[in-house]
């Protein structure tokens, strides 16, 4: 028997999609670098037939069916050129390649480039979803080799998670395009688990509400127009107690870590040139949070300039502020992902990717990690309007920001007074603010750029494209 894909890499990932595939009527064929785990998962898995173990990358190649499929579920960077200098010599025109991990867009576009030269057939895909995902339906993002698609097609949308009938997996676009959604995706992921991680300091340290009663609260703004899964996950986290009965995220080092597909969407924002603040935010908070003992010895060097105001008055009104911090975090979420779709709009336009924008929401609404129910409304936005720019200019979320960014001004405000970091909630507003005001001060900066460069400025009294200098410093004195 011969199989119908063939997956290298049994690391938690590499294995649930193997057991998703096979779930699928699908027949697998895996390898390993360490090929003790070959064995170890085939007997684990105890799938009969449909599971083949090889013990190297030749038997690997011959148990698959014409044209081969070959999905990569390793380390982004080295390891993924390795496999494929290593399975190149033993394939032939047509086959197929994926790169199944969060590799770099431009190492994607690259290696598209390097086996087409080859004959062969390459697929940069983001997957989702995390372990669960892997195992019952993640979210798939496949770009690449144009012509691969069709051959793959049916087994990533059998697999892909489904919403209302509808696989979570579509054609994103050509070379990098799959994995720069996916990049995006995780930026706009950072830059939630951000703004719900200070909703929770907020709670914590001014509200004094327990685990359980932030828990009941999460629970309740999921039922809503916040209902997604990283709030179903902290409502659930909140709910565990260690061994003594304490809650487990309270024993939890303050320390967040970081694989770098989040400082990919901040560098990208920067060479698109387009806002992403909100999204870099989330990053340097990362970076920041990792400096544990260097915050621990400011935190006491700077005790009395960093004391908090009394929040009694926030307790004793705690079910309107509540009512206000929903809304604050709804508003940031929103905005979160607004620079998440610019980038990606931007992106289409640089790289000539042609991205379907209401596309990519449909495939995000299950499955992944960002999935939320207003998903919905971002897909009928760019199926209303497919060149939509800001997603906060559709009716409907022109409307929803309207009645939520008072209650942010608000949230921001009190807390900063009590010296409770909330950067995700801050820049958010910021965005907002400069976003929606006709006229920034940016014409001094120009001035100011002119003065000591020489670098011209547009008038407000001229045409657009008309750039003068200005002898400053002579005419000031």
């Amino acid at each position: 028997m011969q199989a119908d894909i063939g997956l290298i890499g049994l690391a938690v990932m590499g294995q649930n999609l193997v057991l998703n595939m096979i779930d699928h009527g699908y027949t697998v064929a895996v390898y390993n670098r360490t090929v003790e785990k070959v064995d170890k998962f085939v007997a684990m898995a105890q799938r009969g037939e449909k599971l083949i173990g090889c013990h190297s990358i030749e038997e690997l190649v011959r148990s698959l069916k014409k044209p081969r499929i070959i999905l990569l579920m390793v380390k982004s960077g080295k390891p993924v050129d390795d496999f494929i200098n290593k399975l190149v010599p033993h394939l032939e025109p047509d086959d197929i390649i994926i790169d199944g991990g969060n590799s770099h867009f431009s190492d994607t576009i690259r290696r598209t480039q390097y086996l087409e030269k080859k004959g062969l057939r390459f697929i940069g895909t983001g997957i989702s979803g995390g372990e669960e995902g892997a195992r019952y339906g993640p979210s798939i993002m496949p770009g690449g080799s144009t012509s691969a698609w069709l051959v793959v097609k049916d087994i990533f949308q059998n697999i892909a998670a489904k919403v209302n009938g509808t696989p979570c997996c579509e054609w994103i676009g050509p070379n990098g395009a799959g994995h720069f959604v996916k990049t995006i995706h995780n930026g706009i992921e950072y830059a939630v688990m951000q703004a719900i991680s200070e909703t929770y300091h907020i709670m914590h340290d001014l509200l004094d509400m327990t685990a359980d009663e932030m828990s009941n609260v999460f629970n309740d703004w999921n039922q809503d127009k916040l209902q997604s899964y990283l709030i179903e996950i902290t409502r659930d986290i909140l709910k565990v107690k260690d061994e003594d009965g304490t809650p487990l995220v309270e024993k939890i080092l303050d320390t967040a870590g970081q694989k770098g597909t989040g400082k990919w969407t901040a560098q990208s924002a920067l060479d698109l040139g387009t806002p992403g603040a909100l999204l870099a935010t989330a990053v340097f908070q990362r970076y920041i949070s990792a400096r544990k003992e260097t915050r621990v010895t400011a935190s006491e060097m700077f005790s009395e300039q960093a004391s908090k105001s009394t929040h009694n008055n926030l307790k004793t009104e705690k079910n309107t502020f509540l009512k206000d911090l929903k809304d604050a975090l709804y508003a940031t979420v929103l905005l979160a992902y607004d620079q998440g779709f610019i980038l990606l709009h931007e992106a289409s336009k640089e790289y000539n990717w042609n991205l379907n924008l209401a596309t990519i929401a449909t495939i995000w609404r299950g499955g992944c990690i960002i999935r939320a129910q207003f998903l919905d409304k971002i897909k009928e936005a760019y199926n209303n309007d497919p060149n939509l720019q800001h997603i906060i200019f559709d009716p409907y979320f022109q409307s929803e920001i309207t009645a939520s960014i008072s209650a942010l001004r608000r949230v921001a405000s009190k807390i900063l007074t009590f010296g409770i970091p909330i950067p995700a909630m801050t820049e958010a507003l910021a965005y907002f603010d400069s976003l929606t005001t006709a006229r920034l001060p940016a014409n001094l900066i120009q001035a100011q750029r002119d003065y000591f460069g020489s670098h011209t400025y547009e008038r407000i009294d001229k045409p657009r494209g008309q750039f003068f200098h200005t002898e400053w410093k002579k005419l000031a004195q």
